[in-house]
């Protein structure tokens, strides 16, 4: 079966597919492939089905909720849902049932999609790789010994995994560009505010929330439906108004590719797939893409210091901090360093390296670079083997120099896949545009994504059977729930 959400979309409106049927062969397919991936962290079984049947006798009388009909959906698990488990990877809020429903979630449901359950994330989203105390690591399609990325880990491996269509993830520093790379599917941080984020979050400033998919076209549809303002977001954006399936480019396009940023050492076989992907376009799409080499200090201190001081402020206060895994519960007590006026400083930084790269912008319409310098690594560590980081409490950023930047601008950033390495795994091509230019980044990508990597399917979903891979993830291998509350069973 065809997991894209366009087709899939056409297959039920027409009649050729029912809901029923797609959610049973995403509920097959987690079941079968979860307990090696780690990919989802719940699932509502019952209720996903319930809906699906619903979603039928409508479609059987000519109604339609709407683009997204009977169609499933996985979700991180930072995301608020209404009445189930919203344990953001933390044994501290394992039994923690919002009242409210997010924003981007919501808009989902209403366009007809079905949520089926749940996705993995790091600890409250901290860190950029797939491994996790409390759900166990999320494990990489293309090979289960190595890490998804993160923090929307089970967001990207489902999707890698042909689990469900599409999900829905959130990035502070590269949470879904990072995974998105890793596991070669698509993702976009559209600019500041886009996507309505809700609830507050401790790093509101770098804060993104967005769909998932494993086309470019795809998230084009969805972001369609989920941009545009909430007032529980104070920073969200009015309404672009554009269609980002339109897919014609300006004419006089100008592109620049930056190997790498900072002076970091890109992996030898990152480079060579991302240089050959960029020639490939600079032909196919009769591009003139030039180098460049932005001038810019890493800003690796101004984010660390908003990371670890933000979330000392929000979680410092409490008087236990046992519940917390070891990673999240070190970056609270690190927070103890910063005062306020090194916290200022920092917010005054940001908003200086902020202008340099819209200084850069004002010269070129995209910015081409790889999205992660290194190869996926193991799925139990933070940072590949003998790597040194420049934060004792961060390891992540000193592997991620080249996503967490634009957090920090709130520029539109995707992740394209854009070929394999010679071991087999999936390289990202990061794809960065002016400050609100979110319609111009996704039209390129999805022209360019019909020259390069075509949506490549990992050998653990391919193959239609068991993994062969890896070794089961604990403790959410078995999973948590398969009843319609969300509840432990």
């Amino acid at each position: 079966m065809d997991f894209s959400v366009l087709s899939l979309r056409s297959a039920i409106a027409s009649g050729s597919l029912t809901s029923e049927a797609l959610v049973q062969e995403s509920l097959a397919r987690i079941k079968r492939l979860n307990p090696t991936v780690n990919a989802f962290s719940q699932v509502y079984e019952e209720q996903a089905l319930q809906e699906a049947r619903a979603c039928d006798r409508e479609a059987a009388k000519g109604r339609f909720r709407g683009p997204l009909h009977g169609i499933p959906m996985g979700v991180k698990d930072l995301f608020f849902t209404a009445g189930r488990l919203c344990q953001r990877g933390s044994a501290a809020y394992a039994d923690f049932a919002p009242k409210a429903t997010a924003p981007i979630v919501q808009r989902m449901v209403d366009a007809g999609s079905i949520m089926i359950g749940k996705t993995t994330t790091t600890e409250m989203g901290w860190s950029g790789s797939g491994n996790s105390e409390f759900y166990g690591p999320t494990r990489n399609p293309w090979n289960p010994a190595l890490t998804s990325g993160g923090s929307s880990s089970g967001s990207a491996a489902a999707l890698a995994a042909r689990m469900v269509p599409f999900t829905l993830g959130s990035d502070g520093g590269g949470s879904v560009r990072i995974p998105a790379a890793f596991c070669g599917i698509f993702a976009m941080k559209a600019s500041l505010g886009r996507v309505p984020a809700w609830p507050w979050s401790a790093t509101e400033m770098l804060s993104h929330a967005g769909p998932m998919s494993i086309s470019a076209r795809d998230s084009a549809l969805l972001f369609n439906l989920v941009k545009g303002p909430d007032p529980r977001d104070h920073q969200s954006l009015p309404d672009d108004g554009a269609d980002y399936t339109a897919t014609d480019l300006p004419k006089s396009l100008r592109i620049a590719f930056a190997p790498s940023l900072f002076g970091f050492e890109v992996a030898p076989e990152i480079d060579r797939v991302v240089r050959d992907a960029v020639e490939v376009l600079a032909s196919a799409l009769a591009l003139d893409i030039r180098p460049v080499s932005p001038g810019w200090s890493d800003p690796i201190g101004i984010f660390e210091t908003l990371w670890v001081a933000g979330r000392g402020v929000a979680y410092g206060a409490q008087a236990d901090l046992s519940n917390f895994g070891s990673g999240f519960r070190g970056l609270v007590e690190a927070s103890a360093q910063y005062d306020l006026a090194a916290y200022l400083a920092a917010v005054k930084a940001r908003a200086e390296f902020a202008g340099s790269i819209h200084a850069l912008f004002e010269d070129i319409d995209l910015l081409l670079l790889p999205t992660v310098p290194v190869e996926p690594f193991a799925a139990d560590r933070e940072a590949p083997e003998g790597f040194k980081s420049s934060s004792d409490v961060l390891a992540w950023t000193g592997w991620t120099p080249f996503t967490y930047p634009f957090n920090l601008s709130g520029n539109p950033a995707a992740s394209l896949p854009c070929g394999l390495t010679k071991n087999g795994l999936p390289v990202g091509l990061q794809v960065v545009g002016r400050r609100h230019a979110d319609a111009l980044v996704m039209a390129f990508c999805q022209q360019a994504e019909n020259h390069i990597f075509n949506n490549k399917i990992p050998p653990l979903a391919d193959a239609g059977g068991k993994a062969e891979w890896g070794t089961p993830s604990n403790p959410t291998a078995e999973i948590t729930s398969w009843n319609s509350t969300g509840e432990h069973s």
